[in-house]
């Protein structure tokens, strides 16, 4: 082909080009390629034991058998398609005797209130002990962490010392050894400053504890309308992220703190209300392709009491999870055991009702050799069927979706599991 453009006149745009390309995929690498908790189950450090995981479990099942002996009447309950209550049903049983917990935080802030400094010092060590415990007996969840208190003039003092003696005091029960996906949550963050000295006091622990740099990580929980839009008007997450330098994975929407920060009334705070949608979808827009994980928040009307009550809170949290899941986001936080069933109720029928239509998407995906398809009146591109394998991957996580079930689409589970359409590299 005839062209009119030397290399040499070309070599200067492409030179720009290819810094700012590198510069893009530097700030935006995508997802990452690792486990997202489907949820985060809080409680107050006072009362942490090595075995809450499983009692949480066994409390949720007996929730359940009481309020919804069997599958038809947990369907009725929670307003669950027929077709797909026995299915849900026996994998939400199966789930909450195998893993009931996907995520716990150890809470030092709202769920702990304030005390005397020697009393959370000892709260502080005592729960160190019994994770700890929990890690040498196999009873820890998948996901663990603290949250403390805030970074804010008023407690940042407290936050960093509580940080600090639990850290130290885990580290010496265990012999230096984190539990896996350990995290620290810092709350009601308000500027960039906060986030920099958390990652500054992370990095002065691992080299006091001997960690290796980089194996303390944190999240940030979006409560105040300041971590939205900062004092200039401009979106505040990527100043926030930027400051973590790095070991921040995740932000947190706290529902009923963000909301009182709008003047919202205590009468009218809950997930579904405006506000938290406008602040979901700039932390969306602020966040996508950044591999931060984005977490919605707690439905603070819990299912105890009569079978009424339990039902009517039932339905509303299963509402309530469907609708983060539609909006894209894949994690929440649970309050009461008895949250657990419709948690996993709410996600695994979102993920059995698209199976079928998934599954023949990517098949036909895969056997068009990762070239774009068209399905019935469904365009796939190449970008919406890496959203296909993302949609397998996390019902596999979460066991919404079983091995044989994905694995129908004409993918192996290894394939899936590195988003690749492409057989895995034999070693």
């Amino acid at each position: 082909m005839k062209t009119s453009l030397a290399e040499e006149a070309l070599a200067p745009i492409r030179s720009r080009l290819h810094q700012a390309n590198q510069a893009f995929a530097q700030r935006y690498p995508g997802e990452r390629n690792a486990r997202q908790p489907v949820h985060t189950v809080y409680g107050g450090a006072h009362l942490f034991r090595a075995g809450t995981a499983p009692r949480l479990g066994e409390l949720a099942l007996g929730a359940l058998a009481k309020h919804a002996p069997d599958a038809g009447a947990f369907a009725r309950a929670i307003g669950l398609q027929e077709a797909l209550a026995e299915t849900v049903y026996a994998r939400v049983q199966e789930k909450l005797r195998r893993e009931p917990v996907e995520d716990f935080r150890i809470d030092f802030e709202d769920g702990y209130g304030v005390r005397a400094d020697a009393e959370e010092d000892q709260h502080a060590v005592a729960a160190a002990g019994e994770m700890a415990k929990g890690l040498a007996a196999g009873t820890l969840p998948p996901f663990i962490g603290i949250r403390i208190k805030p970074l804010t003039e008023e407690s940042h003092t407290r936050a960093l010392r509580t940080l600090d003696g639990f850290l130290t005091a885990l580290l010496e029960a265990t012999g230096g050894v984190l539990p896996p996906n350990y995290v620290t949550t810092l709350p009601k963050v308000q500027v960039p400053e906060q986030v920099a000295a958390m990652a500054d006091a992370l990095e002065l622990l691992e080299s006091r504890l001997g960690l290796p740099s980089g194996a303390l990580v944190f999240e940030i929980m979006i409560e105040q309308t300041q971590a939205i839009l900062d004092a200039s008007g401009r979106a505040a997450l990527p100043a926030l992220i930027e400051a973590a330098r790095g070991r921040c994975i995740a932000a947190h929407l706290g529902t009923y703190d963000y909301t009182a920060s709008c003047g919202i009334t205590a009468a009218h705070q809950r997930m579904d209300h405006p506000a938290c949608d406008f602040a979901k979808h700039v932390m969306q827009v602020s966040l996508a392709g950044t591999g931060i994980w984005l977490s919605d928040g707690a439905t603070n009307i819990l299912p105890v009491g009569d079978a009424q009550s339990v039902h009517d809170a039932w339905k509303l949290h299963m509402r309530h999870t469907r609708r983060s899941l539609e909006g894209g986001f894949y994690q929440g936080w649970d309050l009461h055991p008895a949250q657990l069933p419709t948690r996993y109720a709410a996600v695994y029928s979102f993920f059995l009702e698209s199976l079928p239509a998934a599954s023949e998407r990517l098949k036909n995906f895969v056997q068009k050799a990762a070239q774009a398809t068209l399905v019935g009146d469904v365009f796939d591109d190449a970008a919406t069927g890496q959203g296909l394998l993302n949609f397998f991957l996390r019902g596999l996580h979460c066991g919404a979706i079983t091995e044989d079930e994905a694995q129908a689409t004409g993918l192996s589970i290894a394939q899936i599991r590195s988003r690749s359409f492409f057989p895995a590299p034999q070693r």
